[in-house]
Order: structure tokens, then C-alpha cells, then sequence
């Protein structure tokens, strides 16, 4: 598997935008017990950049 093919897989998750094939492909990936670490490591960096984004987005609204 090509190592940026995770962050595609997921982003056409986020999207809604994934085919049948892809969602067979992602899931495979993710396993059955123990998640892939290429899937662990995108999907750490895409919820640490939403936590980044609310917390950023929380100290903009308490300053006005």
C-alpha cells in the first residue's frame, strides 16, 4: 500500500465521497484487531488538527 493512500482513504471518508471498493480497502486496512499504523497515524494527525482548530476557534470567541 502507497503510504499517503490512508490520508486519501480517509479524506474520502470524511467527504463521503468513497466507493464501495475503497470502504472494502480502508476497512481491510484498519484490521480486525489492531488498527494499521499507517491508518493510526493519519487519523491521530486529522482529530489532533480538530482539537488544534476548536481550541484555536474557543480563544478566538472568549476574546471578543
Amino acid at each position: 500500500m502507497e503510504s499517503n493512500r490512508p490520508e486519501y482513504l480517509i479524506g474520502k471518508l470524511m467527504r463521503n465521497e468513497m466507493s464501495l471498493g475503497e470502504l472494502e480497502e480502508f476497512l481491510a486496512g484498519i484490521g480486525e484487531k489492531e488498527m494499521s499504523p499507517a491508518y493510526s497515524e493519519v487519523l491521530e494527525q486529522y482529530f489532533n488538527e480538530l482539537l488544534s482548530e476548536n481550541v484555536n476557534a474557543a480563544g478566538v470567541q472568549q476574546e471578543k
